[in-house]
């Protein structure tokens, strides 16, 4: 029975029939993909904290699946080698780098509205959810490779694609036990379908033309360089004094610099694999996590338009005079933080991950698991789990006030995992989902189309199975561009 019940969220895609097994088992149930692989789905804070407050490995029977489209990165990578790369990667996330990525932010969301300008005027709903995608593309492109032109390529268009089919196909995947086996799953119109997904994002981040402008003419004459070249080239440029000089008075360091100049203790650097893996790690979580926070933030805002107007009040407030949002900006952003909190706990981007036990847990209410058992944390359930959230349906900001954030479970809310392996790029996100949001209700307001609601969907992150339909009234505050 335990089984067929799996089958059910297979083909339904049901994230609200976990949270209904939530009320009858309140602590975790057990989650079986086939017959022969079990998961304790958990979604009670203090069964996660038993997990999550240590650093177990992620569960290899699903982050294995990632190999061949991101490498052996931060995602995958457990044990010594991830203590190893965590630790070089975490200066490129201080916030003296994040600074400068605000105006970053700031000109990639104006080119959207720009668009959303002229979609406005045909005086119908149209799917956000794309149009937000390519935004995020754009601005992590220049945050990741220093890219300097505006608007998205073709090659950009095509990875975008491709990451959409590869997170449905990895769901897939996940969901049906008989394409676990890489023989097997690469002989099936899925494995092909997944392996032309996989070379299509590689192909976007192998060549990227600011690699060739930053060595000058002579690289003028080079074909488009793989992954390893372009690490390469840019290796070299830094070993030149002159190139080096160049790269450091730039606006901002891109995170392929950061990465090429991370060393530890004993002066030891990333290999060019390591390197390759962590820039698409990046390129993957960085991408699509932030476009399904955005999106159903402005869902939600669409959805309450007393939040909408109060959130609007508040940046018009901040901004003043001016067109574009400042480091400073941030953190006044109160009630607009308080209301991304609030959608992330409702529709979190990454709705369930995976870990496997490297040693037995013991759990609070006395039950134990021993070493090598797999646990799914399911964050959507978790975040509406009516013992944890009072009237946990119910959009209300104000859980998190810094009153009601004290007296919570610190393992209640958990929209970028918790503990040490906890998403590296939260406070990256958090950054760009202020901006744009911001940004967004200046110069537009969103309401719901009432013959196309969303469909939740996860495909590794929460989408939605029929986009995201909203109607957009141009307001024109202040500058407003």
């Amino acid at each position: 029975m335990k089984s067929l019940g799996v089958l059910q969220i297979q083909k339904t895609g049901s994230l609200d029939k976990v949270v209904s097994w939530a009320h009858q088992f309140p602590y975790a149930h057990p989650l079986w993909l086939g017959q022969f692989l079990g998961f304790l789905n958990i979604y009670e804070p203090d069964y996660v904290k038993a997990v999550y407050s240590r650093g177990d490995p992620k569960a290899a029977d699903v982050y294995d699946f990632f190999l061949q489209w991101i490498g052996k990165g931060l995602l995958v990578l457990h044990g010594p080698k991830w203590y190893e790369h965590r630790k070089l990667l975490t200066p490129g996330f201080h916030y003296d780098v994040l600074k400068p990525y605000v105006a970053v932010f700031n000109n990639s969301t104006h080119a959207m509205l720009d668009k959303w300008e002229e979609k406005a005027r045909e005086d119908k709903s149209f799917d956000i959810f794309c149009d937000v995608g390519h935004m995020a593309l754009d601005s992590l492109m220049k945050c990741t490779f220093g890219k300097g032109n505006s608007g998205l390529s073709h090659r950009d268009n095509s990875y975008y694609l491709a990451v959409s089919d590869l997170t449905l196909l990895m769901q897939q995947r996940i969901e049906s036990f008989q394409y676990h086996n890489d023989f097997i799953y690469w002989l099936t119109p899925h494995g092909r379908r997944f392996l032309r997904a996989c070379q299509e994002a590689h192909d976007h981040t192998e060549f990227q033309p600011p690699f060739r402008q930053r060595m000058g003419p002579q690289a003028v004459t080079l074909s488009a360089p793989g992954p390893d070249q372009v690490i390469r080239e840019r290796k070299a440029a830094l070993q030149d004094e002159k190139e080096q000089e160049k790269i450091q008075n730039r606006r901002h360091l891109d995170f392929l610099d950061i990465l090429l100049g991370a060393r530890d203790e004993s002066g030891i650097k990333l290999s060019d694999a390591d390197l390759r893996a962590e820039v698409d790690t990046f390129m993957f979580e960085g991408h699509d996590t932030t476009t399904s926070g955005i999106s159903w933030f402005l869902y939600c805002m669409a959805l309450y338009p007393e939040h909408q107007s109060r959130c609007r009040e508040e940046v018009c407030e901040i901004l003043g005079d001016r067109d574009s949002f400042q480091w400073d900006d941030l953190g006044k952003m109160t009630y607009l933080t308080m209301c991304i909190k609030e959608s992330l706990r409702l529709y979190p981007p990454v709705p369930q991950v995976y870990r496997q036990l490297s040693k037995p847990v013991n759990f609070v209410d006395g039950r134990s698991l021993p070493a090598g058992s797999l646990i799914s944390l399911h964050i959507y359930a978790l975040h509406r789990n009516s013992s944890v959230w009072p009237d946990s349906e119910v959009f209300d900001p104000l859980r998190f006030t810094p009153e009601n954030v004290a007296t919570r479970h610190p393992f209640a809310f958990m929209p970028f995992s918790a503990g040490p392996r906890n998403c590296i790029g939260q406070q990256f996100a958090m950054n760009e989902m202020k901006v744009v949001t911001a940004l967004c209700l200046l110069r537009f307001e969103f309401t719901l189309d009432p013959l196309q609601p969303p469909i939740k969907m996860p495909q590794l992150i929460l989408r939605s199975k029929n986009g995201i339909h909203l109607r957009l009234k141009p307001l024109h505050l202040g500058s407003g561009k």
